[in-house]
């Protein structure tokens, strides 16, 4: 129907090391090409968020995570579709990561979040995290 924003639901993984740098990865694909955001996906029917957040990092990065609490849930309205964004605070068990859809990924520091250029979605959450001290999340 004419004027019915279409509803996108997705989950991130704000995914944090032993020295509280936060994984950043771009974009290679898309409209959206070469901005950042954190890896994640869509959630498939019968998926709890959690499922949907470790089998979208299995097919990005080739890894497991540990998924730990929401830190946040992010609507954004692009001009397209509405976004819901569940984002999750997680730690890699092995530490190891294969980029298979992203063209580059980085480790960043709280205060060097604002280094690249994020999808706008993910703005209100880099603007938090650069602000605080890993500890504190």
């Amino acid at each position: 129907m004419k004027g019915e924003v279409k509803t996108i639901e997705v989950v991130a993984a704000v995914i944090f090391d032993d020295r509280g740098r936060i994984f950043a990865t771009q974009r290679g694909y898309g409209e959206w090409k070469d901005w950042w955001e954190f890896p994640g996906g869509k959630i498939e029917p019968g998926e709890s968020r959690e499922q949907a957040l470790r089998r979208e990092i299995r097919e990005e990065l080739a890894t497991e995570i540990e998924v730990g609490e929401l830190l946040r849930t992010i609507d954004y309205d692009y001009p397209k579709f509405h976004l819901t964004m569940h984002c999750f605070r997680c730690t890699l068990p092995s530490g190891h990561l294969l980029l298979k859809e992203h063209e580059a990924a980085e480790w960043l520091l709280p205060q060097q979040l604002h280094s690249v250029r994020w999808l706008p979605a993910d703005e209100e959450i880099i603007n938090e995290l650069s602000k605080t001290k890993h500890t504190n999340l």
